[in-house]
């Protein structure tokens, strides 16, 4: 398998274009699912999700094809409603295709998902909404079974602002004659893309001013061409890697206000910035960064998916910092392969405790999930000597052409295979 290495103590200088989002394309793709009229989409990362998305797709009978950024997809016969583990097992987002699948036929099965182990994360969310639009929900050998004589809107509260149900709870709803209106639903910008995709598509999708979102559905969905949203994970990587270089990197190509409590917080440790109407650039510094205490919280608060890249720059803070993980359990794991770096970390359930340190030393590390991965990647550009980062697969998920993107901008981090390349 693919690993890095990764030359440290070089700043980043230069710019660095966004790409569309992960995490608005792969719903917007599973949505061509609810028509069969052509479905065009433009800004499409080269990610490993979004291939194993295109394969479900396919083995669901679409024809997907993808070229220079934009993704086609027409029918290609008789749409499926089941898919097979061996997809499924690789993406978690692959439950998505529930929605859709269950109102275009009333029945569906998909295999428990996959994905980053960050703990439970149940499905539970989902079947609940499911059930309360006119599903039965069971279970059966590893599968989900959802079937309906008949779907009809309802009011459904979340108990949880999940992203990943209140996206399969719209698309399901969109293709469902009538109002449904879903209460505590979260707001990330990826489901204002969703939404707006949706709209396209001759469903009504809107936010009312009590805050809730409201569906109104339709017999039949057109097909659509739509350009996908920045990506505010990417944006906010490349900030902190820019800061943690102590760099000098025009980010651009992003939508600056979603991420703006990750600014302020780059603010507030220290870190100058210019912000502009679709990019920041994150300028040189030579005073200490401040230690701040973070906690991860639904959109607008910190992104649980900036946490770990956020961990790697405090831990080059003069002094204490606190980390408070409110979103997933079990999503420490790069902790302990920045502390084989030289970091002075200590986690305890949700907190992770982070004493900074003056340098990091290259080491062989292993990326556990995406986010994690990253995290590393920023903490070998740092580091004193070389790091080599096993199991990079992970940080293909969601990071399109990272190598390529950080070279450009100074870094010098080289992809091999120790079972092919000879070095």
């Amino acid at each position: 398998m693919d690993r890095f290495l990764v030359e440290g103590g070089k700043k980043l200088k230069g710019t660095v274009k966004i790409s569309g989002s992960k995490n608005a394309c792969l719903p917007i793709l599973v949505a061509s699912l609810l028509t069969d009229e052509p479905f065009v989409l433009h800004r499409v990362p080269n990610l490993r999700d979004v291939r194993t998305t295109l394969k479900i797709l396919t083995a669901l009978g679409k024809k997907a094809q993808y070229e220079n950024g934009t993704v086609t997809i027409t029918a290609d016969g008789a749409l499926k409603n089941m898919l097979p583990y061996e997809l499924v097992k690789q993406m978690r987002a692959s439950f998505w295709v529930a929605g859709p699948l269950l109102a275009r036929f009333k029945e569906a099965v998909i295999p428990l998902p996959g994905g980053c182990a960050l703990g439970a994360r149940p499905v539970d969310i989902h079947l609940k909404g499911f059930e309360r639009l006119g599903a039965v929900c069971t279970t059966d050998r590893g599968n989900v079974v959802l079937s309906a004589q008949q779907l009809q809107p309802a009011k459904i509260t979340l108990r949880f602002p999940s992203v990943g149900a209140t996206q399969n709870l719209m698309m399901c709803a969109a293709l469902i004659p009538g109002e449904t209106v879903l209460e505590n639903v979260a707001k990330e910008p990826e489901i204002d893309d969703v939404a707006a995709v949706l709209t396209k598509m001759g469903a009504e999708v809107f936010t009312d001013e009590k805050g809730r979102l409201v569906v109104r559905g339709q017999k039949a969905l057109r097909g659509v061409e739509h350009t996908v949203v920045a990506d505010r994970i990417e944006s906010g990587s490349y900030m902190i890697a820019a800061a943690a270089t102590r760099g000098d990197v025009k980010v651009d190509g992003c939508v600056p206000e979603h991420n703006s409590i990750l600014l302020e917080y780059l603010q507030e440790a220290g870190v100058p910035l210019e912000i502009g109407p679709d990019y920041v650039h994150v300028k040189p510094y030579d005073t200490p960064l401040k230690p701040l205490r973070m906690k991860t919280a639904p959109y607008p608060g910190f992104a649980t998916d900036l946490q770990a890249p956020w961990m790697t720059l405090m831990v080059l803070a003069q002094g204490a910092s606190e980390i408070d993980e409110d979103i997933f359990e079990n999503r420490f794991m790069h902790a302990p392969e920045l502390v084989r770096m030289g970091a002075d970390i200590v986690t305890e359930k949700s907190i992770a405790r982070v004493n900074g340190v003056k340098q990091l030393s290259g080491a062989h590390v292993m990326a556990s999930d995406l986010r994690g991965g990253f995290a590393l990647l920023i903490a070998g550009l740092c580091a004193q000597g070389i790091t080599e980062i096993e199991r990079v697969y992970h940080i293909d998920r969601g990071y399109e052409d990272p190598e390529g993107k950080l070279n450009a901008v100074g870094a010098k981090v080289t992809r091999y295979n120790p079972d092919k390349d000879d070095f």
